[in-house]
């Protein structure tokens, strides 16, 4: 069910990548390789000409961007993490507990005051974890979602991630942009056999549990709020990002009521709003592939897949999962 786009909806005169199953720029023609609605898209001049192509440069210049407007992540003396042990890439399917202490010694939970932190942390409780369940919304968990929508725009690395996109022709306004994240995120699709079971949000910031396994779970407050209860357990990590400063990234091992996760790569330290910036960002610019970007000067990708079983309004396609890639 993931899989690279085969469409050039938002892709005219994207550069090469060998990851596409299709292709979008000129050179297509000339390779025979172009999508089959290459023709109806990219030409003549309409949505998404040259212009309006998100190219790699203006991936890597946005996220530095982004990564500046973080004002609220946290700051180094917020946070103590224990890493412990560090897991070779064969260990890191054996379900071995390599360390005894939590990951989290502290956090400052005063962060979790900040409007879009408390906003973000009122949605993790809307959901069950088990696919195949289906999900009852309540008009109270609308409104929760509604908040979060509304805290996150007023933050500038929101309204820095809207500019961006509205300048590349991706929406004409503000209103237009928060019904879309509304739709990608919360939308409810079917993991199981027909239930409405899922979202974008439930999956990658919450956590689900399919087939006996954790998956998505990629937000470490979601993390620490769940180790703080003893419900999850940090078993190692098998990669940590560069930065020494928040946001950080984690490659990491860890049980969950006893479901296990393989690899669950996070985030660590950043605001909600970064979070849910980046990963709207490469699933708009780069659905179905590794999406380069650049933070602090260093380089990291993010990976999101679009839920192809379902759409919503024009044929678009709802968030099926977004994680940063540990090498």
């Amino acid at each position: 069910l993931y899989t690279a786009p085969d469409s050039c909806e938002g892709r005219c005169e994207e550069p090469y990548s060998e990851e596409d199953v299709c292709h979008c720029n000129a050179d297509c023609e000339r390779y025979h390789n172009c999508c089959e609605d290459y023709y109806a898209r990219c030409r003549p001049e309409g949505f998404s000409s040259s212009r309006d192509a998100i190219t790699n440069e203006d991936l890597l210049h946005v996220s530095e961007q982004l990564y500046k407007a973080d004002h609220n992540k946290a700051r180094p003396t917020d946070i103590t993490l224990n890493p412990q042990y560090q897991a070779s890439p064969d260990e890191t399917g054996d379900q071995e507990d390599r360390s005894p202490q939590p990951l989290y010694k502290y956090v400052n939970e005063e962060l979790f005051s900040k409007p879009t932190y408390a906003s973000f942390i009122k949605l993790l409780d809307n959901y069950q974890r088990a696919t195949g369940r289906e999900e009852d919304v309540t008009a109270e968990e609308l409104r929760e979602q509604d908040n979060f929508l509304k805290e996150v725009m007023k933050t500038e690395l929101m309204k820095k991630l809207f500019a961006f996109l509205h300048k590349k022709n991706r929406y004409g306004s503000e209103q237009e942009f928060v019904a879309d994240l509304k739709e990608m995120w919360f939308g409810l699709y079917s993991r199981g056999d027909g239930e409405q079971d899922s979202s974008g949000f439930e999956h990658v910031f919450s956590g689900e549990v399919k087939k006996g396994k954790v998956s998505g779970f990629h937000n470490w407050i979601r993390f620490y709020l769940l180790e703080k209860q003893g419900i999850v357990n940090y078993f190692s990590h098998n990669f940590n990002g560069p930065w020494d400063t928040y946001p950080d990234v984690l490659g990491l091992q860890f049980s969950w009521d006893g479901f296990y996760k393989e690899v669950g790569s996070a985030f660590i330290g950043c605001s909600p709003e970064f979070e849910f910036g980046l990963y709207t960002l490469c699933f708009i610019a780069r659905p179905g592939r590794a999406c380069h970007l650049s933070l602090g000067g260093y380089s990291l990708s993010i990976q999101t897949y679009a839920w192809t079983k379902s759409t919503y309004g024009n044929g678009q396609k709802y968030i099926a999962t977004a994680y940063v890639m540990s090498p």
